[in-house]
């Protein structure tokens, strides 16, 4: 055995483990089946812009133990999430909050955004059913119809009724002109991007990329005493039990030879006409301006379009229904069996991690190798 832990996938949870593992005098190999470290949140710069090539990564969090750790390897700037619905040209913005209401019904005071919601709200009698109804309760009818169904369902691929109403509770209502999206203490991109960050959470540690584990699994195990798998469960099993259901995400990304495209760093369009989800502007997660504070004369732009995983797609999000529910619980019990194997984050768990909860969980794996 050449190395005491093979580390598969070098996203967040990898990236972590693998540096605490070393910082505790372990010997560690970390491969990826892509090109490049940093899993989804990797960051590629184009025209001097750090482009987030799987999705906008914006981080948050409320736990300073967990800001703490992640800073010691990258400046945060002050970036502040704010992003704005378009529904059919007309703008509001994200979390609903007193500038939504006010577009919306022409209310000026809290008071009167109140009494506008608790009337619509009335409209679902006892405990929600789905998202839908969660929904209705929540910010009433027009809200819903204008700024949730569309976009959700193309988000999920299914109607509202249809989906569970945690979902929704992500969003945040506000009786207040705050239109910042997050409840977090802590929030910012790290300055140069994520991949320079991985980078450094990995220096020193030995990589291999462009590196299929699973298609080299009975050799790669004789490598380490123990394996940190963070692809998906199912995979590592041979889908024997059946597929795990995910979504997943295409991006149509442009360079446009202007400034300024639409002026924030996303943009959702929640009418469910339009194909793409959202855009992201990815000069606005640093303010326009490149590495020594110029403002830069192009602008690089990704739309999104949600879709079910295939073979073969990338999955980004566990479809966590009662059905998948239950597969990965028989999963769980294929896993717990493999004493070699530790399975990590929001793939090897079948579950929806936020970054900062990505990073908790593996300082916690790793903190039990003491």
């Amino acid at each position: 055995m050449k190395y005491n832990y093979l580390i598969v996938g070098s996203g967040l949870y990898g990236a972590v483990f693998a540096h605490e593992a070393r910082a505790r005098g372990k010997s560690v190999l970390v491969m990826d089946k892509r090109p490049n470290i940093g899993g989804n949140v990797y960051t590629e710069n184009i025209e001097g812009i750090n482009v987030h090539k799987y999705g906008a990564h914006i981080f948050h969090t409320n736990d300073k133990r967990v800001w703490d750790y992640i800073t010691q390897f990258a400046d945060f700037n002050r970036f502040t999430n704010s992003p704005v619905a378009n529904y059919k040209g007309e703008l509001y913005s994200m979390p609903f909050n007193m500038y939504t209401f006010n577009k919306m019904w022409g209310v000026v005071t809290p008071e009167e955004a109140e009494a506008v919601i608790n009337r619509q709200r009335a409209e679902i009698q006892g405990e929600p059913r789905n998202l839908e109804e969660l929904s209705i309760s929540l910010v009433g009818r027009d809200i819903f119809e204008k700024l949730v169904k569309g976009y959700t369902e193309k988000q999920w691929g299914r109607d509202c009724k249809e989906l569970p109403a945690f979902i929704i509770k992500r969003l945040p209502v506000r009786l207040t002109f705050d239109n910042n999206y997050f409840n977090a203490l802590y929030q910012g991109i790290p300055i140069g991007g994520y991949t320079k960050m991985v980078e450094n959470m990995l220096d020193g540690v030995e990589i291999r990329l462009n590196t299929d584990y699973l298609a080299h699994k009975g050799e790669l195990d004789t490598l380490a005493e123990r394996v940190v798998y963070t692809g998906p469960i199912d995979a590592y099993f041979g889908y024997s039990l059946g597929t795990l259901e995910y979504r997943s995400v295409r991006f149509e990304t442009e360079v446009l030879d202007k400034p300024n495209f639409q002026g924030n760093a996303a943009v959702n369009y929640t009418d469910r006409e339009t194909p793409w989800t959202r855009i992201i502007e990815h000069k606005w997660f640093e303010f326009g301006k490149d590495a020594n504070g110029n403002d830069l004369p192009k602008t690089v732009i990704s739309r999104e379009y949600s879709s079910e995983w295939k073979p073969g797609d990338e999955p980004y999000y566990p479809v966590n229904d009662d059905k998948n529910g239950k597969l990965y619980a028989r999963y769980k019990e294929l896993a717990d069996q493999e004493d070699k194997v530790i399975f990590g984050g929001r793939l090897g768990e079948y579950k929806y991690y936020d970054m900062d909860q990505v990073i908790a969980a593996a300082l916690e794996t790793a903190a039990e190798l003491d």
